[in-house]
């Protein structure tokens, strides 16, 4: 028998950002798989964990090896996909323009030096950025046949200095947000990413409650935290299948297990209906 969750006070929730959280009337449990159209394997093993219902969403990398077979799937069975923002791993797609490739280069180089980068704008690279984003965009909607209702990003650069200043992103749109902190946790590590993040994100996108890892998957008591959260917040649970143990979960039946009293949303579009929260909460 399935161990009973805790229950979650209908009292207010303060975040880490010092806002106050007001429990939505029904909460809402997204798992969104990250990569979709990187290559063959991964879209297939997120196929796969589609077919088993135990994905709401994935996001959708474009100029990658598999984005074409990934986009062509995604319409045929009308899945959920929003924009997976690289800026950080080389381009894998057989064409790749060459003015693209020019001004991706130099973002890499400059994100990928150390973890400080994407706090710090880079006047320099403003052009690059604009244009890196504004070409991803467009390649999703040649893709997809829309623009993408919602943005995360590879190795979460969404969140990236010069992304929101510049507010490359368009405005309403659906943004993950930083990682929520967990219990534990160092109280410094990522402060002031998340502050800044948060201050900048906040106002002008759409973000969810909560943001999760999969994994790890162990100890226990973690999963049940994050998935009696969602009973009365909205929480998005991220995760790669393309890794071994993660698919492993998803596939085998240990996601109906531990979300019987709060199912796995059918797709991300059914928590736009919920009041996503801001800043000014």
């Amino acid at each position: 028998m399935k161990a009973p969750l805790p229950q979650v006070r209908s009292a207010n929730h303060f975040t880490e950002e010092g806002t106050q959280t007001q429990p939505t009337s029904c909460g809402c449990l997204i798992i969104n798989a990250d990569d979709w159209g990187r290559d063959d394997l991964t879209t297939d093993r997120i196929r796969a964990c589609f077919q088993r219902r135990v994905l709401s969403s994935a996001s959708g990398m474009v100029f990658m090896k598999d984005s074409e077979r990934a986009a062509n799937i995604a319409q045929e069975q009308g899945l959920d996909i929003g924009l997976h923002l690289n800026l950080s791993a080389p381009f894998s797609a057989h064409t790749i323009p060459t003015r693209l490739a020019a001004h991706h280069q130099k973002i890499r180089e400059y994100l990928c030096t150390n973890r400080v980068t994407r706090l710090l704008y880079h006047p320099r690279l403003a052009d690059s950025f604009e244009y890196a984003v504004a070409r991803q965009l467009e390649e999703f909607s040649r893709l997809y046949g829309r623009m993408p209702d919602r943005i995360d990003g590879h190795h979460h650069m969404q969140l990236s200095a010069n992304v929101l200043l510049q507010r490359l992103l368009p405005r309403e749109t659906i943004v993950r947000r930083h990682f929520s902190y967990e219990p534990g946790e160092k109280i410094f590590r990522n402060s002031a990413f998340r502050l800044f993040s948060w201050a900048l994100a906040g106002r002008r996108y759409r973000v969810t409650d909560f943001f999760f890892s999969l994994p790890p998957l162990t100890p226990p008591a973690r999963l049940h935290r994050i998935f009696n959260l969602a009973q009365s917040f909205v929480v998005e649970v991220e995760t790669h299948p393309v890794n071994q143990e993660e698919y492993q979960f998803l596939t085998e039946g240990d996601v109906d297990r531990w979300t019987n009293d709060c199912p796995v949303a059918t797709s991300f579009a059914n928590a736009v209906g919920l009041q996503l929260c801001r800043a000014s909460h």
